[in-house]
């Protein structure tokens, strides 16, 4: 199933790009490039997510770095 998955995402990501790329001019290289790095990001984090899904996402990323933060600036000085 996993794999099948990853073949969608795949071909997603390749149809895509192959779209954004056709309505750009040829000289458009900052853009092209923007579109595939871009691209490509997602394609990493979306197979990142089929194959590892109980991975934790940016906000428990920040909630872990925030809360001990959180707690210390609105606990009462004592």
């Amino acid at each position: 199933m996993m794999f099948i998955t990853f073949i969608g995402v795949t071909v997603a990501t390749i149809l895509i790009i192959l779209f954004e790329w056709s309505r750009m001019n040829k000289k458009q290289k900052k853009e092209k490039w923007t579109v595939v790095i871009l691209t490509m990001s997602g394609w990493i984090l979306a197979i990142l997510l089929v194959f590892f899904s109980n991975m934790l996402g940016p906000a428990d990323l920040i909630n872990m770095i925030f809360k001990p933060l959180g707690k210390f600036l609105l606990d009462p000085i004592d």
